[in-house]
């Protein structure tokens, strides 16, 4: 068997392992089984839905206070969209 390094979140991990131990098993066995599961493509893909951001429609472009380079504010626009859409 050959070992494999990756990067997760740490939280993720402790909950992956709390919820294996559960099951029975290990977070190692879950692992190989869905790569197994993916590389016989048995797992149904779920398709991409993207939001669309909030405009405003005086003169376009985004509402003021979205900072197109902050992820967070991006982010939270896309939730409030919902809301704003809600408004209209």
């Amino acid at each position: 068997m050959t070992n494999l390094t990756i990067s997760l979140d740490e939280n993720l991990v402790k909950q992956a392992r709390i919820k294996a131990i559960q099951e029975g098993t290990s977070l190692s066995a879950k692992v190989r089984e869905m790569l197994s599961a993916y590389v016989r493509q048995d797992i149904p893909t779920v398709p991409l839905v993207i939001p669309k951001l909030p405009v405003s429609k005086a003169r376009g472009g985004m509402l003021p206070g979205i900072d197109p380079s902050s992820n967070r504010s991006l982010y939270d626009a896309m939730d409030a969209g919902t809301e704003l859409n809600n408004l209209s």
